[in-house]
């Protein structure tokens, strides 16, 4: 619920605005912290966010991509290392960026801190732009007074983010395309092709062999019933998307993903690349080993790993080593097990977790460089079976007509 305010600063200073909370009291509570003591609170229907425009404009914005928190993100840095005061920092890049959806952003985090909000609780507003991890690294970095640093290293992760969704595209470009491919053929050859034939073979007095039988049936029965076949792909894209929404269909599709023949290895070693590189951020940055990683579990973009990284929490809780609760989970190869050891050995942990980070990177790397190659030659075998069976179906009969026609 939207509250309107008039307040007073600590210099008298007349203060106003709109604020998102649950009671007016709330509001009241708010204003104190921040040093503002209310005159008036009334409920209003005003939204906070200053972007306005109506649900046409809203429709087609353009949203705020991970390009662009990144460069957001690359910008509070160097103006924080320049000593730049945060509200002067969001005011400068407020008048520097065209984005409206930026713009909106930074007006709202700006009314945020002006109302004693952290910076943390302001990026908060925003779940769609800054993930909890890069929330909970900003609290982290006001709390320890590292900000700066924090905000260098969150740039270098969304980099890391982007770069790997970036080869995982070019890599499965040319796969989707000839998938594509041979979607809109099988269409249009049961749709309009077989059915041409199936005229032809109609004034064959002989029996059409089986293939042809199956081809023929299964395309007049797709002419048939195409809505319904149209209707009930909707429907189960829909039934599909609802069920990885629940907690339990997220875990049991990511745990499917990791078995994939192909694509199940890229995933892991990308997983666990995140996991490295964000738990020795974390934990450089000064965040208490347990509170890291109930953190990372929640970035890491897999319930099957993140479950695995909660297990290895609880087991630290317990007091035992983070090597022994590592080697539990057994998601990780020997070699990550025993750089983790000699890092909780020598305190040296921070430094070899993002040495594990590089080298499931390079791992991550390679298999994305040969993913193509992988697939290529499934695709063709597919694309052979295809034309074997039509070549069967459609062709034989002909073949079998022709052959009747010259011993005649």
């Amino acid at each position: 619920m939207n509250f309107a305010f008039k307040g007073r600063n600590g210099r008298g200073e007349l203060v106003e605005g709109i604020v998102d909370a649950v009671s007016s009291d709330a509001v009241a509570a708010q204003l104190m912290a921040g040093g503002v003591v209310p005159v008036s609170i009334e409920a209003t229907t005003e939204a906070v966010s200053v972007a306005g425009g109506g649900w046409l404009e809203a429709l087609l914005a353009r949203p705020v991509t991970l390009d662009d928190t990144l460069v957001l993100t690359r910008q509070m840095y160097t103006l924080q290392k320049a000593g730049v005061p945060i509200l002067r920092s969001l005011a400068g890049l407020e008048a520097s960026t065209s984005h409206p959806g930026i713009i909106s952003l930074l007006q709202d985090v700006r009314a945020s801190l002006d109302q004693g909000r952290e910076l943390a609780t302001a990026f908060a507003r925003h779940p769609a732009v800054f993930s909890p991890f890069f929330v909970a690294m900003t609290r982290v970095g006001e709390l320890t007074g590292r900000l700066t640093e924090v905000l260098k290293r969150l740039s270098e992760h969304l980099e890391f983010e982007l770069d790997i969704r970036a080869r995982i595209k070019q890599a499965l470009r040319y796969p989707v395309m000839v998938i594509f491919a041979m979607a809109i053929a099988l269409v249009i050859i049961n749709l309009f092709v077989l059915p041409k034939f199936a005229e032809v073979f109609a004034h064959f007095k002989s029996e059409l062999p089986l293939m042809t039988r199956i081809l023929l049936g299964f395309s007049a029965w797709t002419v048939r019933w195409w809505p319904l076949v149209v209707a009930g792909g909707i429907g189960a894209g829909l039934a599909w998307r609802n069920w990885i929404a629940t907690p339990g269909g997220r875990y049991a599709w990511d745990r499917f993903k990791l078995r994939l023949p192909i694509a199940g290895n890229i995933v892991l070693k990308a997983t666990l690349a995140r996991f490295a590189r964000s738990f020795a951020l974390a934990n450089s940055s000064g965040v208490p080993i347990s509170q890291a990683m109930t953190v990372v579990a929640q970035t890491v973009d897999n319930a099957y790993i993140g479950a695995r990284i909660e297990q290895m929490r609880d087991g630290v809780e317990r007091g035992e080593s983070i090597s022994r609760c590592a080697t539990a989970t057994g998601v990780f190869t020997p070699i990550v097990l025993q750089m983790i050891a000699v890092g909780e050995e020598t305190g040296e942990l921070d430094t070899l977790m993002t040495e594990i980070a590089q080298m499931y990177e390079r791992e991550t790397d390679y298999a994305i460089k040969g993913l193509s190659a992988a697939i290529e030659p499934i695709l063709l075998a597919i694309i052979g079976v295809m034309v074997l069976v039509l070549a069967l179906g459609v062709f034989l009969p002909l073949w079998n007509l022709g052959q009747a026609a010259m011993g005649r």
